[in-house]
């Protein structure tokens, strides 16, 4: 595959798009229940498409649509009329429902014909649905095409495979045939007058080489006290939380262990970074800390032991991503190992979200089981994160097809100077330097609490061989990062003093104003004044558009509404900064940034997608959809509760 992709190789867009899931399988369509006339439609499990196409006739002819009704995460109606095989008059008498269900395997259809008209009603069902074996990431680059595996038909059912994915199409007595935009589904019915009949199919799949799994039994979400006061936030979590049920995943050699699936269509699978801040967010309302102990142990089950620069492993380190095979991503030049290391920031957020589940009840039994998992990953801020030993963690891509940006804007373009020049790395984030300070106090309440597990307890290999440390080692650790930060990354503009977003590799303060500047607060490593210098910042015109936090201010010369991490509004982005203003007391400025959010939320009929534009609300009165926005994402939707607490003042039990 060349890195040089056609003219017509689009992204697919999402925004106008119907979608139905229960992790690991999902399906795109039309809101009127047809499959393909959009580049996203499908049915897919996992990282597979199974199927692009569906159609469906009644009597050779297509229904009406009149509305889709979402009833949960998982499945959705289609209604429609059927005025073809009516009587004469202006009422509509017969209609068809599509009831679409996605399980953790594939999906269920079913067809209801109902009649209010005096006599029987006989006609065909006919469905037609294209088997399909492609990549998620071909259809992501837009290079999917037309492909048609070769099908093996027994009576009433079909099967074809591919890649190491093997599916099944129950017709639930249907004829099925073969044709040449697929297979035809045919059921001869009769509908009895005042009454309804229901037709349908089952399409299941199996991946041999799938690394994750889904969740069938059902989520316990803690109650919400107080309860929201706002119709829009109930509203937002109502959703969210139901979202999040259908997002749950486990490993295959993990299935006690329950984790968030980063988001759809794209990110059915386990990421570091996303899964623990969703696991974060969800804390509140986390009942039995499922989500938090699963995140967890999963994460510290795939913890790095060794140095492989292939991977970006490196001890003690925790992964960025998983899937089945590697990931080639055309025309990007990025291609990534089936477990990929490359992120600068997840290990740190993983001591903080141990430390924030025992605050939250986290047994202390369990605590203990991961000592060891805590103590290597603090070795690894101090032995491989700071790779230059200038007391900062920093990142760089070693090996020319990864991520070239590893915090959470991993974009190549969102670290850059005012004037719109990229930066060259070794990269030192300003957010991870907070991270890790709040990790390195994390992790020393905890030695304190609980003893350490041991120096080099999973095989560091430490070049340092310092040993993993006291509590009051690592408090004099995040005190000399603490002085490093406030050296080196404080600029001014005319607007007064500020945190660069970054460091780069010559050490020079990347001067551009992002939403970065958020993550810092509640880290503990502001003073309250430098703190009130940030929360200004983070409302002012420039960050805050009405709709939430810009990534990128508007005085910046790579600034636009509608870039990935130059400009949009990210959703738990803009949550991170509402827990931050909170954690710092400063009320009126998280409850400016939550109204953002709010006001978004019902455009988007209460699903907060990944991100949308940074137009100004005062400019366009409704948020811009970012078309190509995956949604629901786990952090989005887990982002409602985090400004749930900031607004509701919910505080962890333990001291």
């Amino acid at each position: 595959m060349t890195d040089t992709l056609p003219a017509t190789a689009l992204q697919p867009f999402l925004d106008a798009e119907t979608v139905v899931l229960r992790a690991p399988a999902q399906a795109w369509s039309a809101s009127d229940g047809t499959m393909g006339g959009a580049a996203i439609h499908g049915v897919y499990l996992g990282d597979v498409r199974i199927a692009s196409a569906l159609s469906l006739t009644v009597g050779g002819d297509e229904p009406e649509p009149i509305a889709t009704v979402p009833i949960d995460a998982s499945t959705v109606r289609f209604e429609s009329l059927l005025r073809l095989l009516d009587d004469p008059g202006a009422d509509p008498d017969v209609r068809a429902s599509l009831s679409r269900t996605a399980t953790t395997t594939g999906i269920r259809e079913r067809v209801t014909l109902t009649s209010r008209l005096d006599r029987e009603i006989e006609t065909t069902v006919t469905m037609t649905l294209r088997p399909d074996i492609t990549t998620m990431e071909l259809v992501k680059s837009g290079l999917a095409a037309p492909f048609d595996p070769r099908t093996e038909r027994g009576t009433g059912s079909c099967a074809w495979s591919g890649d190491g994915t093997h599916v099944t199409l129950d017709g639930r007595g249907a004829t099925i045939d073969e044709a040449s935009n697929g297979l035809t589904l045919a059921w001869p019915v009769v509908v009895p007058a005042h009454g309804a009949t229901t037709v349908g199919f089952d399409l299941d799949a199996r991946a041999t080489t799938a690394v994750v799994a889904g969740v069938t039994s059902p989520a316990r979400w803690g109650a919400l006290d107080p309860a929201p006061v706002d119709d829009r936030l109930a509203r937002w979590l109502d959703r969210a939380l139901d979202d999040l049920d259908a997002l749950r995943l486990t490993t295959a050699s993990a299935p006690g262990d329950v984790f968030l699936a980063a988001g759809a269509p794209w990110f059915f699978t386990l990421f570091g970074r996303d899964s623990i801040w969703a696991a974060r967010f969800l804390l509140p309302v986390d009942d039995g800390l499922r989500v938090a102990r699963g995140t967890l142990r999963v994460l510290a089950g795939l913890q790095g032991t060794s140095r492989v620069a292939a991977t970006a492993e490196q001890p003690g380190k925790i992964m960025h991503e998983l899937r089945s095979q590697t990931l080639t991503i055309p025309g990007e030049g990025i291609s990534l190992p089936p477990l990929y290391f490359g992120t600068v920031d997840a290990t740190a957020l993983w001591i903080c979200l141990l430390h924030d589940a025992w605050r939250w009840g986290l047994p202390d039994a369990e605590v203990r089981e991961l000592l060891p998992h805590l103590t290597a990953a603090l070795e690894w801020m101090r032995d491989y994160g700071d790779s230059d030993g200038d007391g900062l963690l920093e990142y760089v891509d070693e090996t020319g097809h990864g991520l070239s940006n590893q915090g959470w804007k991993d974009s190549g373009d969102s670290v850059q100077w005012q004037d719109g020049a990229l930066a060259t790395g070794p990269i030192a984030l300003v957010e991870v330097q907070a991270y890790a300070y709040e990790a390195a106090m994390a992790g020393a309440s905890l030695l304190d609490r609980f003893g350490s597990a041991g120096s080099g307890s999973r095989g560091s290999g430490s070049d340092s061989g310092s040993g993993s440390g006291s509590g009051d080692e690592w408090r004099a650790w995040a005190a000399r990062l603490r002085a490093r930060l406030h050296e080196t990354f404080w600029i001014s503009d005319p607007d007064g003093d500020y945190l660069a977003i970054a460091l780069d590799a010559d050490k020079r303060a990347v001067d551009t104003v992002t939403s970065n500047l958020g993550h810092v607060l509640g880290t503990g490593i502001l003073s309250p004044s430098q703190a009130a210098l940030i929360a200004r910042r983070l409302v002012s015109p420039q960050l805050s558009s009405g709709f939430g936090l810009r990534t990128m201010s508007t005085d910046s010369a790579g600034y636009w509404p509608l870039s990935y991490h130059g400009g949009s509004v990210w959703t738990h982005d803009t949550a991170i900064a509402i827990s931050g203003l909170a954690r710092e007391g400063f009320a009126d400025e998280a409850a400016t940034l939550s109204e953002g959010l709010l006001s978004a939320a019902p455009w988007f009929d209460y699903r907060m997608p990944e991100l949308h534009s940074g137009d100004a609300a005062h400019d366009i009165p409704r948020p811009v959809p970012y078309p190509a926005a995956c949604r629901p994402q786990a952090w989005s939707a887990a982002a409602s509760v985090a400004v749930w607490q900031a607004l509701a003042a919910v505080h962890p039990p333990r001291p």
